[in-house]
C-alpha cells in the first residue's frame, strides 16, 4: 500500500505557471484584460471540478509515465491555486471597474508569484507553511491552558 500523498507531474504546474505569467504580461502590455480569464477560469475550473484545462492539454505533450516526472503535492497547489485565481479575480474585476491601480498591482502580484515559482521559489508554499505553523502552535497553546 502506497503512502504517497497524491501528486501533480511538475510540467504540468509549471506549464499553468507560464499561462499565468504570460496572461498577465500579454494583458497588461496590451490592455486585453480578458486575457486574464484564460488562467482564472482554468484556475476555477480546477479547484471545483478538480480538471484543470490548461493542465490537461498540457499533460497530452507529456512523453514519459507521469510518475516518472518531479512531483509537486496536490494540496500545496490547490492552496497555491486558490490564492493566484483569489488574484487573477480581484484583478479582472478591478479592470471592469476601471480600479487601474488595483488591477494592475493584483495582475503583478499574482504574475509574479507565478514567475517566481518558476524560478524555483514558491510564496504560496512559504505562506502555506508559516499559516500551518501558526495554527500549530495556536493548537497547542489552547491544549496547554486546559
Amino acid at each position: 500500500m502506497s503512502t504517497a500523498s497524491p501528486s501533480i507531474p511538475r510540467p504540468l504546474v509549471r506549464t499553468n505557471q507560464w499561462v499565468i505569467v504570460l496572461s498577465v504580461v500579454v494583458s497588461l502590455i496590451t490592455n486585453q484584460y480578458w486575457l486574464l480569464l484564460i488562467p482564472l477560469l482554468s484556475g476555477l475550473i480546477g479547484l471545483f471540478f478538480h480538471f484543470n484545462p490548461i493542465m490537461a492539454l498540457a499533460k497530452s505533450f507529456l512523453r514519459k509515465p507521469l510518475n516518472t516526472y518531479i512531483p509537486e503535492d496536490k494540496q500545496q497547489q490547490k492552496f497555491n491555486q486558490t490564492i493566484a485565481v483569489s488574484c487573477l479575480f480581484i484583478a479582472f474585476i478591478s479592470f471592469l471597474l476601471r480600479w487601474t491601480i488595483v488591477s494592475i498591482v493584483f495582475s503583478l502580484i499574482v504574475g509574479l508569484a507565478a514567475f517566481i515559482a518558476i524560478l524555483g521559489f514558491c510564496i504560496g508554499c512559504y505562506i502555506h507553511f508559516h499559516w500551518s505553523q501558526y495554527r500549530q502552535r495556536r493548537l497547542q497553546a489552547q491544549n496547554q491552558s486546559k
